[in-house]
This record gives structure tokens, sequence and C-alpha cells, in this order.
């Protein structure tokens, strides 16, 4: 029996879905025919008319056809005051096809951080917000207490965008009736169970306290340059970019972006500090102790590493 997927674009730029469609193992059309997923309705390539949507939408909602998985990229815009008017579809807010849509659902997928927990408009005058989730904070959208047709809450997929092989090995897991395994904050432990830290080229670096102050070089750049990796869970050294790349590796640092607090409010390319070490440390890392080992690390370095000039 064919997955029947609605995906529907709230506020947010797109880039999840262009993100998907880059997917190379197995791609979107090779991925759609091994899950026989029929897809009802994508903003960006159904060829559909508006009152198709519509007659396809009304059906969902009375229970003519079934819904097996809501895809939802981009965060709810629920302003000015709530009414929701500031994105709205077939001249009605679009929070409320989400809400209706997500009632008959039997999985319902946050694609993104703005999905996931409201990204760069929540707490703002769009009064944005995620599906389950405002930022770390668990409600949203359809609230705390919420679960979807198979008994689960939202599945949050974050990241700006959320990677490719994420999206297709949760629709995988779900075509396949396997367990999904969430952590505190809806995420699949699978992908989200590690740190963007782990896997990084730049390990070693980190471990003696070899610092960068600029761009350019192999050094770490946790203590100055705004590296979130150490902090941040997510799959990215783990699953490259086209299979190829990630931002540690072509030495830009980790932004955050599958956190919950993303974008933050204070500059990316700085680290904010406390006599040179960051104010923000790993889980369960004492900062006493974490001064002292880094002191003791940086004088150990070996000297290969403090020679790490890149010739370019």
């Amino acid at each position: 029996m064919s997955l029947k997927l609605l995906w529907i674009q709230c506020g947010g730029c797109g880039g999840d879905t262009w993100s998907f469609f880059n997917s190379e193992s197995p791609n979107v059309t090779e991925l759609f025919g091994s899950l026989d997923i029929d897809l009802l309705w994508h903003p960006s390539i159904s060829t559909n008319s508006p009152n198709t949507l519509k007659a396809i939408n009304e059906d969902l909602m009375s229970g003519v056809r079934e819904l097996d998985v809501l895809c939802v990229e981009g965060s709810i815009l629920r302003g000015p005051g709530g009414t929701g008017l500031y994105d709205e579809i077939l001249g009605k807010p679009k929070k409320d096809l989400v809400a209706s849509l997500a009632n008959r659902a039997r999985h319902i997928l946050a694609i993104g951080t703005c999905a996931s927990y409201g990204g760069i408009g929540a707490n703002t005058e769009i009064e944005a917000t995620g599906m389950q989730f405002l930022r770390e904070e668990k409600g949203g959208f359809l609230g705390e207490e919420f679960t979807s047709g198979s008994g689960m809450p939202v599945i949050n997929l974050p990241g700006c965008p959320c990677h490719s092989d994420v999206v297709v090995g949760t629709l995988v897991t779900i075509g396949s009736g396997a367990q999904l395994e969430l952590d505190e904050y809806n995420t699949p432990v699978e992908w989200y169970g590690m740190m963007v830290h782990q896997g990084c080229t730049r390990n070693e670096y980190h471990e003696y306290r070899v610092e960068e102050r600029k761009f350019g070089e192999k050094g770490c750049m946790f203590f100055h340059l705004g590296c979130h990796g150490p902090l941040v869970r997510g799959p990215c050294n783990k699953m490259l970019w086209n299979d190829r790349s990630s931002k540690t590796r072509v030495g830009v640092p980790c932004f955050g972006c599958t956190r919950p607090d993303f974008p933050q409010q204070y500059p990316f390319f700085q680290t904010r500090n406390i006599e040179g070490i960051p104010i923000e440390l790993p889980e369960g890392i004492s900062r006493a102790h974490y001064m002292a080992y880094k002191g003791m690390a940086a004088a150990a370095a070996p000297k290969r590493l403090k020679t790490r000039k890149t010739g370019i």
C-alpha cells in the first residue's frame, strides 16, 4: 500500500526542499519509487491548480483520503495578534490548515530548524513558532501533549537546512515500519545523538588547544572563531554534504544551526569567553577542570600541530 505524503511550505526560505532534492543515494525519484510514496502535494514540484490542492485538503480533512506523512517546512506564523494572516493559503491562514492536517496525519515531520523550533522569526512580531517547540520550550504550535495518529510526537529534523540524508533516512524508517528513537527535543537519536565535533578533522587541534584567531589555518576554531562543534548535536561530520565536506572541513565554524535557539543573538564568528575560556562548554564539563586540562594540553602540544601553516 502506498505511503501518502503531503509537503507544506510555511514561514521559511525553501532551503530544506532543495537540500532534499539533492539526495543522491537514493535520489528523490528512487526513494519515492522504492517506498511507493504517493506525493499528494509539494509546492515546488506539483503542477496541479490551487483548486486541486483545495480538493486534496478537503478529502484529507474529511477522511476520504488518508495522510501517512505530513512534512512541514518553515515555521508556523501566528501573527499578527494570533490571526495567522501573515501567511495565507487559499485565502485562509496557513496555520489553520496545518492544524487540521496534523490532526489527520499518522506521522508529522518538522523539517528544518524553523519548523522544529521557530527559527529566525521566533519571539518576534510575526509570532513564529515550531510545530511542537518554541526554541527550547516544549509546546510550540500544537502543544506539549500532542501526538500524531501513530502515537508519536512531531518528529523534529533540525538544520539550516536539514541534511538530505536525514530526511531520506527518516522516511525510510517510517516506510519500513521500524521504530524511531527520539531524544528530549524529539529529534532522532540515529542522526542527532552525536556532537558535530565528533568526526571533525580538527579534533586533535582542539584537544591540544591549538587555536586559531583568523581564518585560513588548520587549527581549532572553538576558542576564538565561534565554532559550536563541541556544543551542538548533529550529523554534519558523519554524513558529509554532497558526500564530500562540511563547514569545519573547509575552515568555517559550525554555526549551531541544529540548536533550538538558532540563530543566536550574538556574533557568529566570535567566541564569547571568560579569560580566554569559552563561556559555553561541552555538556558535563567543569570550568575549573577545563581550564587546568587545556592549559596542560597546550603545553604538551606536538610541534607538528603548532607548525600548522597551510602554505597557501
